[in-house]
């Protein structure tokens, strides 16, 4: 499957635009490599590209108290960046790092501007960002209304490569739990599976 193809496909489900439109928005991309654990973009700095991620798995983090906390957890065949800093061009604290070895697409902002600036990039930026803001939203809702074990056991139905491949502190982070309540979570899992 060609870089298009997997883009359009990730895309699809949001809105589907013609295969030669994202062959276009493609040659746009660089292909970019990260070692895990290896910072993509510091915190307090701005951010300067957009990532399609084709291989691995990524996580957005934040210092608090001298401990990383993990915002969210990017999945292959997904965009990502420090969006708030990409779009406003201000530091933020966000941090994002490699969770894994990492394949990626990476898009400048100058080039994300000038495809803005024609009416299918533009369209696709706007239903991308509103999509994002949709996810963003159930994922606050989820961490309001379901337990930890039930976001766990959703996170292992949608992508058990990421939650094999993720260290156990970062995905405890991001359900808000502790490494020993994770456990005990996985734990449970596993008997109500054998």
């Amino acid at each position: 499957m060609t870089y298009a193809e997997r883009i359009k496909k990730a895309f699809d489900p949001y809105l589907e635009v013609s295969i030669q439109n994202w062959e276009n928005f493609v040659d746009y991309f660089d292909e970019v490599y990260f070692e895990k654990n290896e910072i993509i973009k510091q915190p307090w700095e701005i951010e300067r590209y957009g990532y399609f991620l084709l291989e691995g798995s990524c996580g957005v983090f934040i210092w608090k108290e001298n401990n990383y906390v993990c915002l969210d957890l990017i999945p292959e065949n997904n965009f990502f960046a420090d969006h708030m800093s990409l779009i406003t061009q201000q530091p933020t604290p966000i941090e994002t790092m490699a969770l894994e070895r990492c394949h990626a697409l990476r898009i400048t902002k100058s080039n994300i501007d000038y495809l803005k600036s024609f009416q299918v990039g533009a369209m696709l930026f706007l239903i991308g960002a509103e999509f994002s803001f949709v996810e963003k939203q159930q994922q606050q809702i989820d961490l309001l209304l379901k337990t930890p074990e039930q976001r766990y056991v959703e996170m292992l139905e949608r992508t058990p490569k990421m939650i094999q491949n993720t260290a156990q502190k970062y995905i405890a982070s991001y359900l808000g739990i502790t490494t020993q309540s994770l456990s005990r979570i996985r734990k449970r899992i596993m008997q109500k599976r054998s």
